[in-house]
């Protein structure tokens, strides 16, 4: 199937590994340029080198999403840099579980806040990207923790708020065209990230947490990006206000 990504241009934060690095490598394979950021600028460097090395055209800068005017700048340097944005996805996450303070704060920093931050930064771009060309998008990557717990917690906490966000950006942008939707992951293992650390470090629990999932695994990165970028894509045009969960029905809430 023709995504009809060919040509648009896609930004993605978070971007250099795990989920947000197969998202955006998704986009460059469907033939999206792509602007991505992440705070090591290294890792920034390579990534944008093999994001070119699949043919199209790929900026990236060292950010820290918690810096708001950084950000934004980061945004709009991308948008002028690449000729407009058709997309954005809001990736970056703190990875924070607890109920300290410090812990709320570095959610609501950079999950919350980088989404509203990034889209509020996009939108020019979007809305003249879907009145040109009849559709732009604006996706956030959320978790199934949003509708699950057992203690107070930040990290479900700031989750479902995204989830709630979304649907008002959604509501807002639908006669412009500019749409919003949410993917909710379940567990998604690759080495040195969350679920490759607990492998490696509680090898009893990491089994656990599989036979938890009735598939008997985890998704993989490329997984949630194939769920992503359609959902980002023209060919779901009239799909706006979701929150598409992705977890091999490791869930048992019936989701609408």
């Amino acid at each position: 199937m023709d995504l009809q990504l060919k040509g648009k241009t896609a930004v993605v934060t978070g971007a250099t590994r795990g989920i947000g690095r197969a998202i955006a490598e998704c986009f460059a394979d469907e033939g999206a340029n792509v602007a991505i950021c992440a705070r090591n600028a290294e890792q920034v460097a390579e990534a944008v080198k093999a994001l070119e090395g699949r043919g199209v055209r790929a900026f990236g800068q060292a950010v820290d999403i918690a810096d708001g005017p950084a950000l934004k700048a980061f945004i709009t340097k991308a948008g002028e840099t690449l000729g407009g944005i058709d997309i954005l996805v809001s990736n970056a996450s703190a990875l924070v579980q607890g109920n300290a303070e410090g812990d709320w704060k570095a959610m609501f920093d950079i999950d919350m806040m980088g989404a509203v931050r990034s889209f509020d930064a996009a939108r020019p771009f979007l809305e003249k990207a879907a009145e040109a060309k009849g559709d732009a998008a604006f996706l956030i990557t959320s978790s199934v923790s949003a509708a699950e717990t057992d203690d107070p917690n930040c990290y479900g906490a700031m989750k479902a708020a995204q989830i709630h966000f979304a649907k008002g950006v959604a509501r807002q942008g639908a006669p412009k065209k500019v749409r919003c939707n949410v993917v909710s992951p379940g567990t998604v293992f690759f080495e040195g990230g969350v679920w490759g650390n607990v492998k490696a470090g509680a090898p009893a629990f990491f089994e656990q947490m599989l036979k938890r999932n009735p598939t008997g695994r985890m998704a993989t990165p490329e997984e949630i990006a194939a769920a992503t970028v359609f959902l980002a894509s023209p060919r779901s045009a009239f799909t706006t206000g979701i929150n598409m969960v992705v977890d091999g029905a490791i869930s048992r809430r019936a989701n609408f």
